[in-house]
This record gives structure tokens, sequence and C-alpha cells, in this order.
């Protein structure tokens, strides 16, 4: 899953399998697990709607801004609770333990990719492009995945991967034709912005692979959040003093700061770790074909609640973007180990 969530904003992670401590205790009833998986597409399916409201009464670099910087406060609260719970006993052992500095430069470089670029660019990049859009640049992450995997020699290309890529990329060729987008049009923008965002996580997840057996998921997740609030801060801090008076402040109506706090708190924080929870106890290849669903709600959202176009040239792109998502997706998780690179990329 991605961004977005966003992710790109969001939704979204690095898909790792780690064995289970002996503490985090049985695995729960599939039923429990499917829920689960049904609360987070639903979660950031809702974030492409709720952050186009959001976008109503702030400006894009305000709304992206504000939603990292306050994800990273939610997610200090959120941390110390999880501590507490025997699924995350990984996580207290490496807190007991301390962290070097290297631990923090390398929560910090994922933090930079995972925890800021791709948030701030999904918020953003919603002002410009639609729904359906974004939500299928979004869900082309493993491509992108998959690019920087090869191009860092953590991968090698097969057949199946490149005719996967081919028909991934030639859908976005139907979706840019006629009724799709132009290269004069606001959409386009906005494409480039959710593209930006969802490399950048991608460049996460890839790296992450590099120290996926170090750190569990709670505190690469925690850690990643704190730091990239930290990078925001400036930018949010100079966004509020755009924003003027105190009196403009208590115009902007409270739908505009639900938003804010919906991409925050639950689709940064909470749907992040109910997704690191679900991979303790399914393969990330079982967990990421749910997450076809993300584009396909998402897309249903704008066109319901939104109001927002149809064209059957995006029908028709999008369809052929999943079709090859889902070509080479499979072809990575028949060739990779289960600690390999991670399979989805929607967080947002």
């Amino acid at each position: 899953m991605n961004a977005s969530g966003s992710h790109s904003s969001s939704a979204p992670a690095p898909a790792v399998q780690a064995p289970l401590p002996a503490t985090a205790g049985a695995a729960p009833r599939r039923a429990w697990l499917i829920l689960a998986i049904a609360f987070i597409v639903a979660i950031w399916a809702v974030n492409f709607i709720v952050a186009k409201i959001g976008l109503r009464h702030f400006s894009p670099p305000t709304l992206g801004s504000f939603r990292v910087f306050f994800a990273g406060l939610a997610m200090l609260p959120a941390y110390f609770f999880c501590l507490r719970l025997p699924a995350f006993a990984e996580a207290a052992a490496a807190r007991r333990k301390g962290f070097s500095a290297h631990d923090l430069w390398t929560f910090a470089y994922l933090g930079f990719f995972g925890a800021a670029v791709n948030p701030f660019c999904f918020s953003a990049s919603l002002h410009y492009t639609s729904v359906a859009h974004a939500s299928v640049i979004v869900a082309m992450g493993p491509i992108y995945i998959l690019v920087l995997a090869v191009l860092m020699g953590l991968e090698t290309w097969t057949w199946r991967k490149a005719a996967g890529m081919a028909i991934a990329l030639a859908g976005v060729a139907v979706m840019a034709g006629k009724g799709g987008m132009s290269t004069h049009s606001p959409t386009l923008h906005g494409d480039l912005l959710a593209l930006c965002g969802s490399l950048g996580f991608s460049m996460y997840a890839v790296l992450g692979k590099r120290v996926a057996g170090k750190y569990d998921a709670l505190t690469m997740t925690a850690f990643n959040q704190f730091f990239g609030s930290l990078m925001i801060l400036p930018v949010a801090l100079y966004e509020a003093r755009q924003v003027g008076s105190a009196a403009y402040w208590r115009a902007i109506p409270a739908q505009s700061w639900i938003a804010v706090a919906y991409m925050a708190v639950l689709a940064s924080c909470a749907a992040y770790l109910l997704y690191f929870w679900v991979l303790r106890y399914m393969p990330a290849s079982q967990v990421s074909a749910f997450t076809y669903l993300l584009p396909v709600t998402a897309t249903l959202l704008g066109f319901l609640w939104l109001g927002e176009s149809l064209t059957p040239a995006s029908i028709a792109g999008s369809a052929i973007v999943l079709a090859g998502v889902y070509a080479v997706e499979s072809a990575r998780t028949s060739a990779m180990p289960r600690t390999a690179v991670g399979h989805n990329s929607s967080q947002q």
C-alpha cells in the first residue's frame, strides 16, 4: 500500500514479513485480518476525498505540511501506548536498548522519503488532479520500486517484469490520450506531484529493505514519522504565518481541521500501525492483493462524493495500468524471498 496516503494521502509501507517474537501471541482469526485490511483500504480510499475537502480552505503546501507535522505529533502518544502491548514487544526491547547515531541517521533519511516527501506531495497533488488519476499513479508503486531496485542492484530484470511494466505504461498512454490529460492542463501538474510522492515512498521502501531485519515495524514507523515531522516543521511554520491574522484562522471551517486530523491521525498513523500488524500474520503478497481495491474504491468515491467525471479513457487506462502492476508484482513475488523489498507502495 501507499500514500498516497497518500499515500501517495497516500495511504500505502515496506511490506516486510518478519519472524514473530515469542511474545506476539497466537495469530488472530483470518476473518479479523481481512476486516483489518478492509479497514485500511477504506481509510486510504477516503483519504483521497478528505484531501480534496481540506484543499478547499488550505493551500496545497499548507495542507501537506500540516498533515506531516501533526502526524508526527499524533505518533508520539501512539508509540508509547503500543509499547505496552505484547504484539509490539520487539519495539519495547529496542527502546530499552537505546538507539545509536547511525540508527537515528537511518530513521532520518527514511523519514525524509517516506514520511515527508510522500504525504506532502500526495496532499498537494490533489489540488490539481483528480482522485482517479492520483489513485492510479499511487497504485503503480510496485513498478517504481522495481525500477529503483534494479538501478540499485537489488533486483534483476525478467521478461515477466518487463512485460508487466510495458502493459502499465500502455495504460498510462491511454489515460493521457483523448479524454485523459493534457500537457497544458493543471491535471498534469498534479499527476507529476503525485508521481513525486509515490517515488519518494518507493525510495523509502527500497532503502528500508537494507535495514528491514534490524528494526521492528513500530520503531520504523514511529521514528520515521518523528523525523519527517521535524523536517517539515520550518515549512509548516512558514505556511502558518502565511495564513494571516487570528481572524482568518477562526474563519477556517471545522471540516478543514477535521480533514487535517483525519489525514494525520488515521491515514498516516492508525492505518500504518494496523497495516504492519496485519503483516505480522499474513505474507505481504496476500496483503497487497487486497490493495488493488484502493484505486477502484477511491475513484468511485470521487465520482459519488465529489462529482468527478469518469471518461472512457480514464476507466480503460486505469484497468490496463492495474493489470500491468499485477503482472509486475506477481513476477516479483514469485522471484523474491519474504524479506525482500516491499511489494506494495500505496501509502499516502
